[in-house]
């Protein structure tokens, strides 16, 4: 028996307020589907994608989505901040659309494949956007999504392998029978391996140089062994869905924002067309950091650092506030290393895995002035780190503040914060690793 749909609209209206909707205590953290949580160790996994090399099975936890059509372009620029007016075939940018308030959707990755093809991956947060607009806007353009595989059988149209580490050119170099072509960083070039024919994406997710090849899921089994044996003797891991879903913190991407949707008239339409089944009705806010207003949850794109992503340059949903928002998006990115011994007291083992969406609150002298967004024991530094926004004034590398840690009941408590440990801890740049922040963005032309 087929399911009624059931709307975000109609969730929001059943829970009282979309933070009652979203508020789910004790969440366990997203890890990818399908893929083995360990294949030699989450600690010794996330080792190898900086002393050695690593392969990352991309292929189930995202959500792709096919644009065709000769308004595809316009429709996509229409809907984000992206300046696509030199966006060449072959080339991936990092989608940035935004609501009406300027606050950001969730971002996403858009992979040129032709002159008017175009596939979006990633959190389905914006592919929902693009496909909104694209059916409501009169494009001509035919969308096609193909969802993760967390809930939907069968296999994915795609193949994603990501080959990272210090010796993942080295990999490569033997899996192909030398180098491939000299390509920037998020441009693509064709290649050919085991028979199959599929794009080499420069592209990374640990802060080290690397290849994700991107091709028809029927070619999976055949490339992924190629890429195994040629990696034998260079001490090659596979990386499992435990380490896999701690790598952001250190390259200081925040994962899963929450969408600036819930609460302006102006899109009652298009919560209406979203199934509260889906990410956005399902994605959960936790943590010691609490408020009724689903607005203090939202963040800018400014504040996630992707200025050097936005182009003011053309009219876009959204365009206006985002430009005030230049000044007024107060809250900067950065990573929060955690006092050891604070961890020990609060936090417990040091060798346990540790991946935590909690939004937790960080304080100074008492005072609000941040939260965490994502929080990871790395285990090859022997330290907790939390990605993060803080205000400006405590942003400045070395400054000391407290993370609040635990669970807020939510919106039926009888009011204040809990009485949550405290864990010190001091303000360090994002990306935390210094290749991701200094060289490995270097030749990027978004």
């Amino acid at each position: 028996m087929a399911w009624d749909f059931v709307s975000l609209q109609q969730g929001v209206e059943q829970a009282g307020s979309p933070v009652r909707m979203l508020w789910k205590l004790d969440s366990a953290p997203w890890k990818p589907p399908i893929i083995d949580d360990e294949y030699v160790g989450w600690a010794a996994e996330q080792g190898a994608w900086r002393t050695d090399v690593t392969i990352a099975d991309l292929s189930y936890h995202m959500s792709d989505t096919f644009l065709r059509g000769r308004d595809a372009l316009r429709l996509l620029g229409d809907v984000s901040a992206n300046d696509l007016s030199t966006f060449a075939i072959g080339q991936a940018k990092q989608f940035i659309p935004v609501a009406y308030d300027g606050n950001i959707i969730t971002d996403g990755i858009l992979l040129r494949e032709g002159e008017e093809s175009f596939v979006l991956s990633g959190v389905p947060a914006a592919q929902n956007w693009v496909a909104f607009h694209a059916a409501r806007g009169g494009y001509d353009v035919e969308v096609e999504i193909d969802p993760d595989r967390s809930f939907t059988p069968g296999d994915p149209r795609l193949f994603r392998l990501q080959v990272q580490g210090p010796a993942a050119l080295a990999l490569v170099e033997r899996a192909f029978g030398g180098p491939l072509p000299a390509t920037r960083f998020f441009h693509s070039t064709p290649v050919s391996l085991a028979r199959a024919r599929f794009r080499a994406l420069r592209h990374g997710m640990a802060g080290q140089a690397g290849y994700e090849f991107i091709g028809a899921y029927a070619d999976h089994d055949a490339v992924k062994a190629a890429l195994v044996d040629a990696g034998a003797d260079l001490r090659v891991a596979l990386v499992g869905a435990l380490a896999y879903s701690t790598n952001g913190v250190e390259s200081g991407w925040i994962p899963a924002p929450t969408p600036a949707i819930y609460a302006d008239p102006r899109l009652a339409d298009y919560r209406s067309s979203i199934n509260v089944f889906g990410y956005e009705g399902q994605n959960p806010l936790h943590g010691s950091f609490f408020s009724e207003r689903i607005e203090d949850y939202y963040a800018s794109p400014w504040e996630f650092g992707y200025g050097r992503s936005i182009s003011l340059e053309h009219d876009f949903i959204g365009r206006d506030a985002l430009a005030a928002a230049r000044e007024t998006a107060t809250r900067r990115k950065v990573t929060l290393e955690f006092d050891a011994d604070d961890v020990a007291a609060v936090l417990g083992e040091s060798g346990a895995f540790l991946n935590d969406y909690g939004r937790h609150r960080i304080e100074q002298s008492g005072q609000l002035v941040g939260i965490t967004f994502q929080t990871a024991r790395i285990a090859p530094l022997d330290r907790v780190l939390a990605l993060s926004l803080v205000e400006a004034e405590q942003a400045i590398p070395g400054t000391r503040v407290e993370v609040v840690w635990g669970e807020h009941p939510g919106p039926d408590s009888a009011g204040g914060i809990p009485d949550f440990p405290r864990i010190a801890a001091t303000v360090r740049p994002a990306p935390y690793d210094d290749y991701a922040r200094v060289a490995y963005r270097s030749t990027d032309s978004r």
